[in-house]
């Protein structure tokens, strides 16, 4: 353990391990298998790096890692080689002659980790690659993969239990962030890891504050957020912006542009030579905001995030819990915020009910769509109930927005038994149902074109909420659906129906309590920055903000010259600890989080220049 320790602070400049890391790295470096749950950010990739370097030492053999995407395993060898480390890959953006030379590099014991997907893998050739060669250590990355059930499910990956039975001896590790407990059961049992240690962190990412406001011109609301609290002379915070169709991404992104936010669109539809070229502009350069579908992010290793924002809502917990985990990679604050509304809801609903999945899946679906709104719609901690989807508990955590600005609730029962009372005799008066605009009409006394049409102003219902606007009313609605009270109907129209819980709320033998509808206001602050909880040089002196923009410009020019985005060079985390302490010896810069032997070696005199150019 100590020689993991020594590797942990030579090659990657960290003088300690953070939670499990140590444990996970003991386990694995003695050969046991393990499976580790630890949140994005939370230090997932050295669990397996440095035992594989560590057992490498001892002559052990290579670690193979099980990566998913070309873009993932790309980013992961550029910072392991950035570090003075032995990395590979073996995937389709190589040509026949340099995979057949990092083939032949490997089998030499040339290389200390070498990246490989699931499919490449699986062939006979590189299992036989495997055969010749000598192999000290296991990684399956992103291993939530494997569950069919799940958001990223990919096929390959089921097969992966071949590796216990081919290579009995050889110790494997399987990772991933986002996993409830029956994907944990899933992964334990679809890669043959009864027997291996379960490795269980926290899924808390204290530094993303998370925010849900109700959808009211979403796009205003998105600009106004990132004009607030990510934009200030200088350009805005690099962040990444989730929309659900590709019509929406493409129009998002050009309208962001229109407004001044330097925006890029990114979905599957696109070709693949623009996708490509858009994703290195977001991980090379500052301040870019990507609007996309969930075709990105995944194998994103940036870690100056500073927000990601949802203009619709996703699928389910896991999927929001990885999404927002794209922020803040680098420890420092972050900003999770989604804008969600009653369409959104029906939008889901439908999206599972004319899918082709069958009805096993379906319900599953739903269930998750019901913890996902559930989480909307909490009147509490939303930290603690993200956690506890996880079975994690937790408290109220004070930095997420029903936490900071508690929302008020109300006795709503009333409300609801006028809402549910109107769905029921629209059916009743028509013979189908009606869509939630449509009862908000008939609900406040709107003699409307339709209304008039089907009659409906003749029910009892017509007129007896004109007590509450439309805005309040469709808050009503949405938290029904929400709550299970009403369901949207099957026909694809987006009608809302009655449920089996509808009837005892009719007739009064159970309340219903609502969040008060809270009419979103325009930042004071638009336009300008605030005083971010986000900055990293929050809190430097004007002196110090210089000499960290001098660091900025010089890591921005050494990285162009390395051919690698400026992450790799050092995080923003680094650079704000060398403006804040000014290091002036050799010796002060190996106390710097982030800074080990290679990179001291490589950049430790001009760094000292830079520090020292105002001083």
């Amino acid at each position: 353990m100590s020689r993991c320790l020594e590797i942990l602070n030579e090659v990657f400049g960290y003088p300690a391990f953070r939670g499990l890391q140590a444990d996970v790295v003991e386990h694995v470096a003695q050969g046991g298998d393990c499976l580790v749950l630890m949140p994005t950010g939370g230090g997932k990739s050295l669990c397996y790096q440095i035992p594989a370097l560590e057992r490498m030492q001892r002559g052990l053999g290579a670690a193979i890692v099980v990566s998913p995407l070309i873009a993932l395993m790309q980013d992961q060898v550029a910072a392991l080689q950035e570090v003075g480390v032995r990395a590979a890959y073996l995937n389709s953006a190589l040509t026949g002659q340099q995979a057949f030379q990092t083939e032949r590099a490997f089998e030499r014991g040339e290389i200390d980790l070498l990246y490989v997907a699931p499919e490449r893998l699986m062939t006979s050739r590189f299992l036989e690659l495997l055969d010749r060669s000598k192999i000290g250590l296991f990684a399956i990355d992103e291993a939530h993969c494997v569950s069919q059930w799940g958001h990223d499910f990919r096929p390959e990956y089921i097969q992966l239990s071949v590796l216990h039975e081919r290579f009995p001896s050889v110790p494997r590790i399987a990772l991933t962030a986002t996993a409830d407990e029956a994907t944990r059961n899933e992964i334990i049992e679809r890669l043959a890891l009864d027997a291996a240690r379960v490795f269980l962190a926290s899924f808390d990412r204290p530094n993303i504050r998370y925010r849900i406001v109700e959808k009211d011109n979403a796009r205003s609301q998105l600009l106004d957020f990132i004009r607030s609290e990510h934009q200030n002379d200088g350009g805005n915070d690099a962040g990444i912006v989730y929309c659900l169709s590709r019509r929406k991404v493409e129009e998002t992104a050009e309208w962001l542009n229109t407004q001044g936010v330097r925006a890029l669109a990114y979905h599957a539809g696109m070709d693949a030579d623009i996708r490509q070229t858009r994703q290195e502009q977001f991980k090379r350069e500052d301040g870019v905001v990507m609007v996309a579908t969930i075709a990105f992010g995944m194998g994103i290793d940036k870690p100056d995030v500073r927000f990601v924002a949802h203009l619709d809502l996703p699928k389910s917990v896991e999927g929001y819990y990885q999404e927002t985990g794209r922020a803040g990679r680098d420890g420092t604050p972050a900003n999770a915020w989604m804008a969600y509304g009653l369409g959104d809801v029906v939008q889901q609903r439908k999206m599972i009910d004319e899918s082709d999945a069958d009805e096993a899946h379906k319900r599953l679906s739903t269930a998750k769509l019901d913890a996902l709104l559930g989480l909307c719609e909490t009147a509490g901690c939303r930290r603690v109930r993200l956690l506890a989807y996880f079975g994690e508990g937790s408290q109220p955590c004070g930095n997420c927005d029903t936490c900071l600005n508690p929302p008020d609730t109300w006795d709503g029962t009333r409300e609801a038994q006028m809402a549910l009372s109107c769905v029921y005799r629209t059916m009743r008066a028509s013979g189908f149902s009606f869509g939630a605009g449509h009862l908000i009409d008939i609900l406040r006394g709107n003699k409307t074109e339709r209304v008039t049409q089907h009659a409906h102003d003749q029910l009892t219902t017509f007129g007896v909420g004109a007590a509450l606007g439309e805005p309040e009313w469709r808050a009503v609605f949405r938290q029904l659906v929400a709550y299970g009270l009403l369901a949207v109907d099957h026909l694809g129209h987006g009608a809302l129906v009655l449920t089996g819980a509808s009837r005892a709320v009719l007739k009064g033998e159970e309340q219903v309590t609502l969040r008060r509808y809270v009419k979103p206001v325009r930042s004071r602050q638009a336009g300008a920055k605030s005083a971010s909880r986000t900055d990293p040089t929050s809190g430097m002196s004007a002196h110090q903000r210089a000499r960290w923009e001098r660091l900025r410009a010089w890591r921005a020019e050494t990285a162009k010259d390395d051919g690698v985005p400026a992450y790799l060079i050092f995080h923003d985390a680094t650079l704000a600890e060398l403006a804040r302490n000014a290091p002036a010896t050799i010796g002060e810069l190996r106390g710097i989080p982030g800074i080990g032997a290679r990179k001291l070696e490589r950049f430790g005199e001009a760094l000292l220049d830079v520090v020292s150019a105002m001083d």
